[in-house]
């Protein structure tokens, strides 16, 4: 994976929060099946735990014991989420708690960025909307058409 060309496809940065200090089997699970699905590909990932007392921790999640049973957690991936990273996410938790930093890159969008680079374009912005504001819209959206709008 070092030796791969420069990351095509734009890139995004994610922070998955638990209400638990810990990261579930079935998390990490669904970050192995993430890295197997052909649209996105997962560069780098980190979890960050705080504890009871509000003491940060962070590691890559084949090393949490009760997690090591997960067949394919171990992937090489690229170094690229830090301490610096890890803290600043350690900030934002509640004690007891826990957060997953993944870094995926969007492959899907590989060839229209690299067209959009060939003329001198660049991907400027992005933005994350939660899913409950999508429904909202979508309902708002149903509502206008039933009443004739």
């Amino acid at each position: 994976m070092h030796g791969r060309e420069p990351l095509m496809g734009p890139a995004e940065l994610l922070v998955l929060t638990f209400p638990e200090a810990t990261i579930s089997t079935e998390a990490a699970t669904a970050l192995v099946r993430l890295r197997d699905a052909a649209g996105v590909r997962v560069i780098d990932s980190l979890a960050v735990v705080r504890d009871a007392e509000g003491d940060a921790t962070y590691a890559e999640l084949a090393d949490f014991d009760h997690l090591r049973g997960v067949e394919g957690l171990d992937a090489e991936e690229l170094p690229l989420i830090g301490p610096e990273d890890a803290q600043e996410v350690a900030e934002l938790l509640e004690p007891g708690s826990a957060a997953l930093i993944v870094l995926i890159e969007h492959l899907w969008a590989e060839e229209a960025a690299a067209a959009l680079r060939a003329v001198g374009g660049r991907i400027a912005s992005g933005v994350r909307i939660p899913p409950e504001n999508i429904e909202e819209a979508v309902r708002a959206a149903e509502a206008r058409v039933a009443a004739g709008e």
